[in-house]
């Protein structure tokens, strides 16, 4: 049983059998950078006490995953793993008055105009200047995956239809957190 990182091997295979780490206070300072700053002047300038925080659970964000590689895989079973990723889009939720749009959702109206992410796969492809990009995409999308003006390179480009995404999770608040360490 191997117990301690051989000196021999790469550096790459090194990293990925490592946990990535960040120490508390620096994390306590992105997050309190935030709040002092975005959620400041959202609440100062727009009125809206913001969520600070989306919580998604492991299950969830395994089968977004799984997802995202299964699709890619039936359209291009050369698709490699390591050029499939996830774009993490910051977004908002509407007005309560314009509520309808969400009709379809289990997201309540406790959620209007908070924040939100929504999640969206990319696949790298080469760019216009030849180096890798990642592109957005949708594998359940026909066109998406091949198609150079689908992918997003180009200022105005639109998809349409169903995408594979990933939006609501625990947004806090509306819910309260008292497990929270930050």
């Amino acid at each position: 049983m191997k117990t301690t990182p051989d000196p021999s091997e790469n550096e790459a295979a090194e990293f990925s059998s490592l946990p990535n780490t960040m120490t508390c206070d620096f994390i306590r300072t992105l997050i309190e950078n935030y709040r002092k700053n975005q959620m400041v002047s959202v609440k100062d300038k727009l009125g809206i006490d913001d969520a600070h925080a989306i919580h998604f659970d492991l299950a969830t964000l395994k089968k977004f995953i799984s997802d995202i590689e299964t699709e890619a895989q039936k359209i291009n079973p050369e698709t490699a793993t390591e050029d499939l990723g996830i774009r993490f889009y910051y977004a908002a939720y509407p007005k309560a008055a314009d509520w309808d749009i969400m009709a379809n959702t289990l997201i309540g109206k406790e959620c209007a105009e908070k924040h939100t992410l929504v999640m969206v796969p990319t696949i790298k492809r080469a760019g216009k200047n030849g180096e890798s990009e990642c592109c957005d995409f949708s594998p359940v999308n026909s066109g998406s995956y091949d198609n150079d003006e689908i992918l997003a390179r180009t200022t105005g480009t639109v998809l349409q239809g169903d995408l594979i995404s990933q939006n609501h999770g625990t947004l806090s608040p509306p819910t309260t957190l008292t497990s929270e360490l930050f």
